[in-house]
């Protein structure tokens, strides 16, 4: 008796059109003026979408601080100067859809709706944080808001998302997946192989590509020999689209678009979003490698300013509901903080509490110290 490898085709997927060979993709087109988009959206929404960004901002700020404090241990990574594809990414998903990313993930977390104190606790290595204080800064990870990572390796959310895609269409089901990653991973094996696999088995999944035009230290000029990271999707006969990363309007409709795409017929994509990092790769690199007029663009590219000012200049915002959403924000960031502050650390004894889902027979949980047999 032999049986299929390939997986079973779910009842969604039988009202499919069917996968259609196409050169996807085009050159980005540019989006109308942020004044007319503005124009064209609630006011409330915009003030909200300004917040979001602002938290993240002020949040990854006290992050910085508490390192520094020595408060949170291992590496650390922050999304300062991406906040607008953190905050257009996340309203473009539903609650119910789920989320990959990789080390540089706090504001993702924050986005997906984990409460700011438990993502702060984690940071701090607390028993009240996402992963009860073992994963750190690099290993967010929330059921209940289906946030399944936070992973260190770089590219190793890939593959699991792609394998979460195929579990949502065995079952039939209408979420969607969306794996953030950065730039540097669409040069790795793994980043080939499951584009190829999603497209093949036409998987309700976006790959978002966060470019920040530096991998680590390297420019990606200086390490894709095809540094247009959208056009990549072509490869597998998948939509691929780039966006101004720094724009939160542009990244929510694009993202939308894709997601849905993504929801209604199961056809997966690719979406880079271009930004500008504005520190080191991680907290402790001082990012010496790059010139005084890149740090200079980036400054001038700083989302949050830019979105200031235009919402100012467009009545949405003045002074002094600008200085109270700051006012608030920073309120909030301290209670995260307090209440990392006041968790407790995680019990020596509950360290081999995760390493298997169920009891396993001979299981040690022999920690450093103890004897290697007992009378």
């Amino acid at each position: 008796m032999t049986t299929s490898t390939a997986p079973r085709k779910s009842a969604r997927k039988a009202t499919r059109p069917a996968r259609t060979i196409e050169t996807p993709g085009s050159d980005p087109i540019a989006a109308d003026s942020i004044e007319t988009r503005i124009a064209a959206e609630d006011p409330d929404t915009l003030r909200g979408l300004y917040r979001d960004m602002l938290f993240v901002r002020r949040f990854e700020e006290r992050t910085a601080q508490s390192y520094q404090q020595a408060k949170i241990g291992g590496y650390c990574h922050l999304n300062l100067g991406e906040e607008a594809t953190v905050i257009g990414m996340g309203a473009a998903m539903r609650p119910t859809d789920y989320l990959f990313t990789n080390y540089r993930e706090h504001g993702y977390a924050l986005a997906k709706g984990i409460e700011p104190g438990r993502v702060m606790a984690e940071l701090y290595g607390r028993s009240t944080g996402t992963s009860k204080g073992w994963g750190g800064s690099m290993h967010m990870y929330d059921t209940a808001t289906r946030m399944l990572g936070g992973y260190a390796i770089v590219g190793g959310q890939v593959p699991l998302a792609v394998g979460a895609a195929l579990a949502i269409d065995y079952r039939g089901g209408d979420e969607v997946v969306i794996c953030q990653m950065g730039e540097g991973t669409t040069n790795i094996g793994a980043f080939h192989e499951s584009l190829n696999i999603a497209a093949l088995w036409n998987l309700p999944i976006v790959f978002l590509v966060i470019n920040n035009q530096t991998g680590m230290g390297t420019t990606v000029e200086k390490s894709s020999a095809e540094p247009d990271l959208w056009k990549r999707a072509s490869s597998y006969r998948m939509r691929g689209e780039r966006v101004d990363g720094t724009d939160v309007l542009a990244v929510r409709d694009m993202a939308s678009e894709l997601i849905e795409t993504a929801r209604r017929e199961g056809r997966p994509a690719l979406l880079e979003a271009v930004s500008y990092r504005l520190k080191g790769h991680s907290v402790v690199d001082p990012a010496k490698y790059r010139t005084s007029e890149a740090v200079s663009v980036a400054r001038e590219n700083d989302p949050i300013v830019r979105w200031h000012t235009a919402l100012l200049e467009a009545g949405v915002l003045n002074e002094d509901s600008a200085a109270d959403i700051d006012k608030d924000v920073a309120s909030e960031v301290a209670a995260a903080v307090e209440f990392a502050d006041a968790s407790p650390h995680p019990e020596p004894s509950s360290l081999f509490d995760f390493n298997y889902a169920t009891p396993v027979a001979g299981d040690s949980r022999r920690l450093p110290a103890d004897p290697l047999f007992t009378h």
